[in-house]
């Protein structure tokens, strides 16, 4: 076994994660916020599959703790004792994780911010969706759906961070369009399907005539789905943000009206691209936008596969979008 190869194989021992191994291939340290919300196992998938096709290696670094601040900034330390050759970085708080990002800058590690654009920071590149645009677009669909009138409830995701705070934006505007939509009460569930079930258990004390439900993720859409259920009511539209694999699922059985697409798993994918290619000396834009398209009954073929079946997209392809 050569140098490389040993140095490779020692490196993923220490961290005690399984990586995608090539022998020749470059560390990528990937960062996400927990192991609860689906939506970072598909941007682990999509990180390793882009690794794999690259003969790099991916390597997770997600707290045990959902979200935690301390945990995070505990493992960016690890990983500038370690020194992998770049970083693919979702900051669990854009603001203050601000000093994390500083000392994997000093530490002269090249690194790649996806999902939630962080506050400060020098970055080879943001790949991202625009939050505002799937809020507003998802929004729209569903007051369409309700012919522009009624009553409804919306799940927020954590408040402060960057995605909760651009999809309400969106969510917002669009309401100004439809002046006959009345929000019955807008709460935070954080992006948790207990949560929301919770939430929603609640709120349907209250309130019995709701027509819709305007959830920031899916996980909250599916959590606001099973209140509905338990409380038998069956008539309010749901849409969600994410595009998932159960969202597909039950919007393909007619359960949920609609998710707005802000695919993990292409985030993931064009993140670990970008910083493979800005290693090896190849373009990387500064910034990377993914299209905004809301997936409904009509459209919800070309997203029904199962993530373990899911493949990167091409470098052109990602960056035409």
């Amino acid at each position: 076994m050569d140098k490389l190869a040993i140095k490779t194989a020692l490196f993923a021992a220490l961290c005690g994660c399984g990586t995608s191994a090539n022998a020749d291939g470059e560390n990528i340290a990937v960062f996400t916020k927990n192991l609860t919300n689906p939506y970072f196992q598909s941007v682990r998938l999509g990180a390793q599959d882009a690794a794999k096709q690259m003969h790099a290696n991916s390597i997770n670094y997600t707290p045990t703790k959902p979200d935690s601040i301390p945990e995070q900034m505990n493992q960016i330390d690890d990983v500038i004792i370690k020194k992998p050759s770049a970083v693919v970085f979702i900051p669990v708080d854009y603001k203050a994780m601000g000093p994390g990002v500083a000392k994997l800058n000093a530490a002269k590690i090249p690194t790649v911010n996806i999902v939630d654009k962080a506050q400060s920071g020098d970055f080879v590149s943001f790949v991202g969706a625009s939050d505002y645009q799937i809020g507003l677009q998802t929004a729209r669909y569903l007051f369409k759906a309700m012919n522009g009138k009624g009553n409804i409830i919306i799940l927020e995701g954590v408040r402060g961070t960057s995605t909760s705070d651009e999809r309400m934006r969106g969510f917002h505007d669009a309401l100004k369009e439809f002046p006959g939509v009345k929000v019955l009460s807008s709460q935070p569930a954080n992006y948790q399907r207990l949560q929301a079930l919770q939430v929603m258990e609640n709120l349907l004390q209250t309130y019995t005539n709701v027509d819709g439900i305007l959830a920031a993720n899916d996980a909250m859409a599916i959590g606001a789905l099973d209140a509905l259920d338990g409380a038998n009511q069956h008539d309010a539209k749901v849409v969600g943000i994410n595009a998932s694999k159960e969202a597909v699922d039950l919007i393909k059985k007619g359960k949920l009206l609609a998710s707005g697409d802000y695919s993990g798993f292409k985030q993931g994918c064009i993140g670990v691209m970008a910083a493979v290619r800005s290693l090896r000396g190849e373009p990387v834009p500064k910034s990377i936008a993914l299209k905004t398209e809301v997936v409904t009954s009509a459209n919800y073929q070309q997203f029904d596969v199962a993530p373990d079946k899911l493949t990167c997209p091409t470098w052109a392809d990602a960056t035409a979008q």
